[in-house]
Formats: C-alpha cells, structure tokens, sequence
C-alpha cells in the first residue's frame, strides 16, 4: 500500500500551520458566500468539526496544500477516518444524507437534501476550490472540479439537479449570480419539500 506522504519534505510546524492557514481561508470563503445567501449561522459555523483532535491531527500529518489531506490518509491506510468523521457531521456532504429503506432495493438510498445544505455545499464546493487553487482559481473551477466524477455520484436526482444548475450558473455568469439564484431558490423553501420542476430547473443526464 502506498504511503501517502507525499509531504514527507514539509516540517510539522509548516504542516500545522498550512492546515490551519487552508481552513481559514476555506472558513472565510464559505463565509462569504453563505452570508450572501442570507445563510448567517451556517456560515459562522461551517465546518466547526475539522478542529476536533479526529480531524485535525491526521489533516496536519497528510496535509501538502495542493489538495484535500484525506486523499492521502486514504491512500495510506485505505481509507480516511477524518473523513468518515466529518462527513457524518456536516449536512452540507450529500453522503451524509443516505439511510436505509425497508424491505426496499437498494438498501441504502440518498435522500433529498434540504436547499439551506445545498447552498452550503454549493459554498463549500466554490471555498474548497479557492483554498486549494489560489491564483489557478476559475469561476469554472466547482464545474470542472465536479463534472468528471458526476455520473457516479450517489445523490437524489432532485438534489443534483439544483446542484448542477447552481454551479452551471456559477460557470457561465459567476460567483455573484450563482449565490444570487441559490438566494432566490431558498425564498421558496430552505428545506427538503421542493422537486426540481417546483424550482424551474430541468434534471440532466
């Protein structure tokens, strides 16, 4: 199995305070697009869970700075238990929202996600890309982060579809417009009793 340290060069204290340097500007980002949203709390209390001992110190020991340290904990061990952590903590993750049907196929299913996490994970998507990119970062950067892996993603067809023509937007008119729409999306509803249609939005394949 592959190590995974494909930072072994950079120092403890470099790692330490490249993680927290990288969550901040990741923090403020997401900030700064959810206040635009009118999604106050979520934005102060975005990923509160990275400085839990569980997240934090595996972050620390795989971070590099050009990329997400859970990818390397993964290729380390297999998988990434800061991962497995954050991800059943933080409603913005569409893996969070997957529960199990009775007596049903699949077993496990996604379920739709109310719209106040989708517009987090639509701010998460855009901060991530910022954090990590820097300068290199584009308004196509969430699209073309997310395209290639799309058609394998585990998440309700309505949900996706909101997603998907979010990041469109955010891709052909910018980040501005983006929020603007997700913001006028959430003046319908914040929660989970919407379908793609009800919003305007045609579901893709």
């Amino acid at each position: 199995m592959e190590t995974g340290l494909s930072n072994v060069k950079k120092s403890l204290l470099s790692r330490f305070f490249g993680h927290l340097h990288t969550v901040a500007v990741h923090k403020r980002y997401v900030r700064k697009a959810c206040f635009k949203m009118g999604l106050y709390r979520q934005g102060i209390f975005h990923d509160m869970s990275k400085f839990s001992p569980t997240e934090f110190l595996p972050s620390v020991k795989y971070y590099d700075g050009t990329h997400s340290p859970t990818i390397e904990e993964r290729k380390a061990k297999g998988y990434s238990a800061c991962w497995i952590h954050h991800k059943g903590r933080n409603k913005h993750h569409y893996e969070y929202w997957t529960d199990y049907q009775v007596k049903k196929s699949p077993l496990l299913y996604p379920c739709r996600i109310p719209l106040r996490y989708v517009a987090e994970m639509v701010a998460d998507r855009y901060a991530a890309c910022v954090a990590y990119q820097g300068e290199n970062y584009k308004q196509s950067s969430p699209w073309d982060y997310y395209e290639p892996s799309r058609q394998h993603i585990a998440m309700e067809p309505e949900t996706k579809a909101v997603l998907e023509e979010v990041l469109l937007k955010m891709l052909t008119d910018g980040e501005e417009a983006a929020f603007d729409y997700m913001k006028s999306l959430l003046a319908v509803t914040k929660d989970s009793d919407y379908t793609a249609e009800s919003l305007g939005i045609k579901i893709k394949r």
